[in-house]
């Protein structure tokens, strides 16, 4: 997990991310449109999102498609974000059957 964090750490890995969720199974070239960076920034970008398994890469012939790989964000809502978002939903839905009674009894 401290490989996504560390990808997710960086401004123009996520928009990378973002250009992926926009419009999935993208080339270098087609990414490299849509950022103001070098063609090898981009590729040294999309290395670390690779090893952190946020993005999967596949070859068509000669074109090399990168893919959102959504799974370990998934993860770390599930382990950081998700935990806490049930106890405020609960507290909400806690409050409402409360102001229920009230106005019923």
């Amino acid at each position: 997990m401290d490989k996504v964090f560390k990808a997710l750490a960086d401004a123009s890995r996520r928009r990378l991310l973002d250009q992926l969720f926009l419009k999935n199974g993208q080339t270098l070239t087609e990414l490299c449109d849509h950022l103001d960076m070098s063609r090898q920034s981009v590729t040294k970008h999309l290395g670390i999102l690779e090893e952190a398994n946020l993005i999967v890469v596949e070859w068509q012939g000669r074109s090399k498609r990168h893919y959102l790989n959504a799974a370990p964000i998934g993860e770390i809502y599930d382990r950081w974000i998700g935990k806490f978002e049930r106890h405020r939903v609960a507290a909400l839905q806690e409050l409402k059957r409360t102001l229920e009674e009230e106005n019923n009894g």
